[in-house]
Parts: C-alpha cells; structure tokens; sequence
C-alpha cells in the first residue's frame, strides 16, 4: 500500500513540474508570437519604403541612390 502511494505522489508530482513547463512554455510562445508580428509590421514598412525610394530615384529628377559622387 505505502508503495502505491508514494507512486502515485510521484505521479502527481511529475504532472505538477509538467503543468508548470507548459505554462512557461506557453508564455514564451505569446511573446514570440507578438515579436514576430512587430517584425513582420517593420518590415512591411521597409519594404515599403525601399519601393517609394525606388520609384522617386526612376523619376527624372530623382536623386539616385546608388550612384557614386564625381570625384570617385
């Protein structure tokens, strides 16, 4: 009988640290998640504006970028 017991309090046990590393894990993934949402927004925004830097250098007039000064 004690055998049993002290079986079934090292089942308990064990679901209890299990338990606790899910809700830690849980948490990292939340956080993760809202980081790669921020990331994905920047980068939107970058890209978005590499391609209004692009289109006003094709306009004439338009500042190149890339373009070396004269003195190279």
């Amino acid at each position: 009988m004690i055998d049993l017991e002290e079986q079934l309090i090292d089942v308990q046990t064990r679901v209890a640290y299990q338990e606790d590393t899910l809700a830690q894990l849980n948490e990292v993934i939340t956080r993760q998640d809202a980081e790669i949402i921020q990331l994905k927004q920047q980068l939107r925004l970058l890209v978005q504006r590499i391609d209004e830097l692009s289109q006003s250098a094709a306009q004439p007039g338009g500042e190149l970028v890339d373009e070396r000064p004269p003195h190279y």
